[in-house]
């Protein structure tokens, strides 16, 4: 599978473990991380990946800043992409299984290597369910598209 990948200053040595540990599961990273712990905008890295993943140059992607959340906010902007941060692997099953997510994020300062590693697994390994969660993210979708969802309106 072809992943994005990407991190802030504060996530340098995680993003090169995780890299690593995927490359070994034979997965092909595209890497807009960055490579050095001199303060950066961690927006940038998050809309990066996101675009790869909207634009189909990466099957899904995976972030890493402090905590994960102001990353997976970056992701979220991008039209198309469910970006979910976690801190346990359960969350990241549940959110591809349930709400179709195409990034996980997680935080450096919040997780552990082996935790972060447990994350992905259970992310990658999930599957989509489909049937009454495709009209749940129908329904986010719609807002991503038009910044409304009719059935709330109604």
């Amino acid at each position: 599978m072809v992943l994005a990948i990407g991190n802030d200053h504060s996530a340098v040595e995680m993003k090169k473990e995780i890299q690593a540990y995927l490359e070994s599961q034979g997965h092909t990273l595209i890497n807009v991380g960055v490579d050095t712990t001199e303060s950066c905008h961690y927006p940038v890295q998050g809309y990066k990946v996101a675009k790869l993943v909207a634009e189909g140059k990466a099957e899904g992607g995976v972030l890493i800043c402090g905590t994960g959340v102001g990353i997976s906010l970056a992701a979220n902007k991008v039209e198309g992409i469910r970006a979910c941060v976690c801190s346990e692997p359960y969350s990241a099953k549940m959110s591809k299984e349930h709400n179709n997510t195409n990034i996980i994020a997680f935080g450096a300062r919040v997780v552990g290597i082996e935790t972060a590693k447990m994350i992905v697994d259970a992310w990658l390994n999930a599957k989509f369910e489909g049937g009454r969660h495709q009209t749940r993210v129908d329904m986010l979708d719609e807002i991503d598209r038009t910044g409304h969802l009719k059935a709330a309106e109604e």
